[in-house]
């Protein structure tokens, strides 16, 4: 009787053990099933943050080289003013030296210089404008840069997480 108690005893036990197991096994499968799921879900965000990213990046090198061409170009055009003022100036003490100081050619030559000079300093404005633009632009393309390396990063991690989930089922 005693062997018979402690048989059915151990086939109970065994029993509950599988029950616990398998429950255990039910359990589990859930959580890594949503595991995989939410990396999947995760790398394809990643995936369009990247994208996205990479079009801002590309936007802004498209406006700080197109700053560049302009910042060039206001460059040449306040060199020539300072050209034509140099010009002037001496036209100016030509004028002077043969017609006098209230000829007309001096006064025509005077009016010449302040034209060349409201240019001059308009093409500076321009200059200092497009080198602030330039900055922001830089800033902005440096920004983007290391938004795109953080979602390489997230996006390796997740790839990571997903194959040792598939790895650990």
């Amino acid at each position: 009787m005693k062997a018979e108690l402690f048989v059915r005893r151990g086939v109970l036990a065994m029993a509950f053990a599988g029950l616990l197991v398998a429950g255990a096994y039910a359990q589990d499968s859930t959580p890594q099933q949503q595991d995989s799921q939410n990396d999947k879900k995760d790398m394809r965000q990643d995936k369009k943050d990247l994208a996205k990213d990479r079009a801002d990046r590309n936007a802004d090198q498209r406006d700080i080289n197109k700053d560049k061409r302009d910042l060039a170009k206001d460059r040449a055009d306040r060199n020539a003013d300072q050209r034509d003022i140099h010009r002037d100036k001496r036209q100016l003490a030509r004028d002077d030296a043969n017609y006098g100081a209230n000829s007309a050619q001096a006064k025509a030559d005077r009016k010449d210089l302040r034209a060349d000079r409201a240019d001059r300093h308009a093409d500076q404005r321009d200059i200092n404008h497009d080198k602030r633009d330039l900055a922001k632009d830089r800033k902005d393309r440096n920004k983007d840069q290391k938004d795109i390396n953080k979602d390489k990063r997230d996006l390796h991690k997740d790839r990571k997480d997903l194959r040792k989930d598939r790895k650990g089922r």
